[in-house]
C-alpha cells in the first residue's frame, strides 16, 4: 500500500530537521571545547593558573580568585587575545585585602652630659608630653632633643611596659643608649667601676618583669695601675698572689696558667688594667714564676719593668745563681732583675733594731720600737695621726742612734701600709717589712704591694699576710625591698587612704596614714615603687580608669610634699580591672576602692599583679567626674 505523498514529504522534512539539530549540537560542542582549550592554554602560558575557564556556547566564563585587581585585569586581557571580548563573562573574585600592616615601633634614647635625645616612632597611647617632661627632669640644664613621630596605630602588646622600663632605666644611667621595642629593651651604658657595673646589672635585671626581654651591655673602664704590679709568694703551703695585674684577657689567662704550674692552689683574681710597661709583660711574668718554682720557695715581685726575685733563707747558693743567670738571659730586654738571697742567721740578730705599729679593731694605733731622733719621732707620730686620727694614736717608740739610712722611709711606708688594714700590725727590721692583719678591701694586698714598690724601690724585701673579710653591715642600713614592701603592707592594713567625694583630693582623715607611709619610705633603700589606684565597677569603665589614675597621682604628689624622693616612683590607675572583693555588695565595693603601694623589685603578692591591659597609661589624667558617686 502506498503512503500518501503528504506524509512522505513531512517525514523527509522531520528527518532533515533532526539531522540538522544533531549536526548543530556537535558543532557547538566543538566550538565550546576549542574556545575553552585555547583560553586555558593562554592563561597557563601567562602564569594565571588560579583562573578557571568554562565555555557555554559562544560565551567564555572566567572564574577563580585573583591575588589583586591587576592580576584580574591582566588575565581578562590575555583571554581577549584569543576570543572576542564580547564573549567573555567575568566572574573572577579578588583576594580580600589584609589591610596595611602596622609599622614597627621603636625608640632610641641617648643620654650624656650634654642632655637627652630621643628618636623613633611611637603608637597612640604613649603620651609624648609626659615622656619629654621626664627627660627634661633628667637633663637638668642640658638639652632635650625630641625627634619622636607619633602615629594613630594602637600600641602593640608589650610596648608600654618596655617604654616605661626604658625611662626608668634612663634615670639611673647617666651615660647610656637605650633601645625600646615592643616587649624588648636593649641597654648600652658606661659605668664608673666593675662594682658599679655588677650592682647596676643586678638592679636592672630585677626591674625587668612580665616577660620583658632585656639585653645589657654595661662597660666598666679599666683602672690605671701605677705601678703595674705583680707579686707571687711560694712556700710550703703553696703559692698565692699578693698582687696581680694584667693588660688583657689573654695576658691574664697566661699568667694564671703559669701561676698554677708554679704551685698556685687557691682561686686567684688578676686585675686587667692600663699602664703596662711592656707588651711582653705576660712573658716576663711566666719566666719569673717558672724561676721561682725551680727555687721551690720565695717571692717574686714585678713593679713596672723592675723584677725582684727573693729566695728564702737556706737556699743553695749554686742553685740560686743558676736560676738567676738563666732568668736574666730569658727576660725581655726592657726588664731589669734584682735577685736577693738572705744571709744565714747569726747571734747578732737579737740586737737588731725593729719598729712595730699595731692597729686594734677599735681603731687604736700603738707605735713601738726604735726611731732615729726626736725630729723623726715627731714626724712619725704626726704621720700616723694624719692617717688614723689624733686621738687614736699612742707612741711608745724610743730614740736609738746608728739606725740604717733608709729606716725612717721604711717606718713611714709601714704606717701607710697599716692604714690599708682594719686590724693588724706591721713590723720593720733591717732585712724585711712584715704586714699581717685583716682588711675589708679585697685588693688590700695588691695596694700594699704597689705602695712598697713605689716607696721603697726594687731592693725592698717584705712579707704580706693580709686576710680579706666581708665588712660588717652598718647599723642604719636601709630596708631591703622585701622589708620595705612588708612595712608598707602593715601601714595599709592599719589605715585606709580615702578621698573627698567626687574628686581626687585626699580626705583630711588620711593624712596620718600618709605620714606613716612617708616614714617607711624614708627608711627604704632605693626602690622602684608603683602607686596603684583601684576603683569599684560603678560607672563607666573609662571614667573609673581616669579617676583611679588621678587619685594615684594625688598620692604621688602628697609624698613629694613630704620631701620623699619620688624619681623612681610611678602612679598608675587600674580602674575596676583588679577587684579583690564582690562588687555586688557595698562592703565589696568599699574594699575595691583602694590605693596600693607596690615595690616593683620586691616579691609581689599574687592578688596585686598588674593587668597587662593597663600597661599603656603614662600620664595622669584628671577625672571628669566621680564614677563612684559619693563614695570616698
Amino acid at each position: 500500500m502506498r503512503l500518501p505523498s503528504v506524509l512522505m514529504t513531512g517525514a523527509t522534512f522531520a528527518t532533515a530537521a533532526a539531522l540538522s539539530l544533531v549536526v548543530a549540537g556537535f558543532a557547538a560542542t566543538g566550538m565550546e571545547r576549542g574556545s575553552e582549550s585555547a583560553v586555558r592554554q593562554v592563561l597557563d602560558d601567562s602564569g594565571f593558573g588560579w583562573a578557571e575557564v568554562t565555555a557555554d556556547g559562544l560565551a567564555v566564563i572566567l572564574e577563580g580568585t585573583a591575588p589583586d585587581e591587576a592580576d584580574r585585569f591582566a588575565a581578562k586581557s590575555q583571554v581577549a587575545t584569543v576570543v572576542d571580548g564580547s564573549r567573555i563573562i567575568d566572574r573572577m573574585q579578588i583576594l580580600p585585602s589584609r589591610g596595611i600592616a602596622p609599622p614597627q615601633f621603636s625608640a632610641e634614647i641617648l643620654r650624656n652630659e650634654a642632655g637627652v635625645s630621643i628618636i623613633g616612632l611611637i603608637p597612640a597611647g604613649s603620651d609624648r608630653a609626659e615622656i619629654i617632661e621626664q627627660m627634661q627632669d633628667l637633663a637638668g640644664t642640658g638639652q632635650v632633643a625630641d625627634f619622636l613621630e607619633p602615629t594613630t596605630y594602637a600600641a602593640p602588646q608589650g610596648w608600654a611596659a618596655a617604654l616605661r622600663f626604658g625611662l626608668e632605666a634612663l634615670e639611673i644611667l647617666p651615660s647610656s643608649k637605650i633601645s625600646v621595642k615592643p616587649g624588648a629593651v636593649a641597654i648600652t651604658a658606661n659605668t664608673n667601676s666593675p662594682e658599679e657595673k655588677a650592682r647596676l646589672e643586678n638592679r636592672l635585671t630585677r626591674m625587668a618583669k612580665g616577660g620583658l626581654r632585656l639585653a645589657l651591655d654595661l662597660k666598666a673602664p679599666r683602672p690605671v695601675i701605677t705601678p703595674f704590679t705583680l707579686r707571687f709568694t711560694l712556700d710550703e703551703s703553696g703559692g698565692r698572689f699578693d698582687a696581680c695585674s694584667a693588660d688583657s684577657v689573654e695576658s691574664r689567662t697566661r699568667i694564671l696558667k703559669a701561676a698554677t704550674q708554679a704551685g698556685l692552689r687557691a682561686k686567684a683574681q688578676c686585675t686587667i688594667g692600663m699602664g703596662v710597661p711592656s707588651p711582653y709583660w705576660a712573658e716576663a711574668v711566666e719566666d719569673s714564676l717558672a724561676s721561682l718554682a725551680e727555687l721551690g720557695a720565695g717571692t717574686v715581685t714585678l713593679a713596672n719593668a723592675d723584677i725582684t726575685l727573693a729566695a728564702v733563707q737556706g737556699t743553695d747558693q749554686a742553685a740560686f745563681d743558676r736560676v738567676v743567670g738563666r732568668l736574666k738571659s730569658e727576660l725581655p730586654s726592657v726588664f731589669a732583675l734584682h735577685a736577693v738571697l738572705p744571709e744565714p742567721e747569726d747571734a747578732e740578730q737579737s740586737t737588731q733594731p725593729d719598729f712595730t705599729a699595731t692597729l686594734s679593731p677599735e681603731g687604736q694605733v700603738l707605735l713601738r720600737g726604735q726611731i732615729a731622733d726626736e725630729i723623726q719621732h715627731e714626724l712619725t707620730t704626726s704621720f700616723a695621726q694624719a692617717r688614723f686620727g689624733v686621738d687614736q694614736v699612742h707612741s711608745a717608740a724610743r730614740i736609738r742612734q746608728q739606725l740604717p739610712m733608709d729606716w725612717n722611709i721604711q717606718v713611714l711606708a709601714a704606717i701607710e701600709a697599716l692604714s690599708h688594714l682594719n686590724r693588724g700590725l706591721v713590723t720593720v727590721s733591717p732585712k724585711t717589712i712584715t704586714v699581717r692583719g685583716v682588711s675589708f678591701d679585697p685588693d688590700a694586698s695588691a695596694e700594699v704591694a704597689k705602695l712598697f714598690s713605689t716607696r721603697l724601690g726594687q731592693n725592698a724585701t717584705y712579707a704580706l699576710a693580709i686576710t680579706y673579710e666581708e665588712p660588717p653591715q652598718p647599723k642604719d642600713q636601709p630596708l631591703t625591698s622585701e622589708a620595705c614592701q612588708s612595712q608598707l603592707n602593715l601601714v595599709q592594713d592599719s589605715g585606709k587612704i580615702a578621698f573627698e567625694p567626687g574628686s581626687a583630693t585626699v580626705a583630711s582623715g588620711s593624712s596620718a596614714t600618709l605620714d606613716q607611709v612617708a616614714l617607711v619610705l624614708e627608711h627604704c633603700g632605693p626602690v622602684q615603687l608603683e602607686i596603684q589606684g583601684h576603683t569599684d565597677s560603678q560607672g563607666r569603665e573609662s571614667m573609673n580608669e581616669r579617676l583611679s589614675q588621678s587619685r594615684a597621682q594625688s598620692i604621688l604628689n602628697e609624698l613629694r610634699s613630704r620631701r620623699i624622693p619620688t624619681l623612681t616612683f610611678v602612679a598608675r590607675g587600674y580602674g575596676e580591672t583588679q577587684p579583690i572583693a564582690d562588687n555586688d555588695t557595698e562592703e565589696g565595693r568599699e574594699a575595691n576602692r583602694r590605693i596600693v603601694f607596690q615595690v616593683l623589685n620586691a616579691e609581689e603578692p599574687e592578688t596585686e599583679e598588674p593587668a597587662a591591659s593597663n600597661d599603656e597609661t603614662l600620664e595622669p589624667t584628671q577625672s571628669e567626674g566621680d564614677s563612684e558617686g559619693s563614695n570616698p
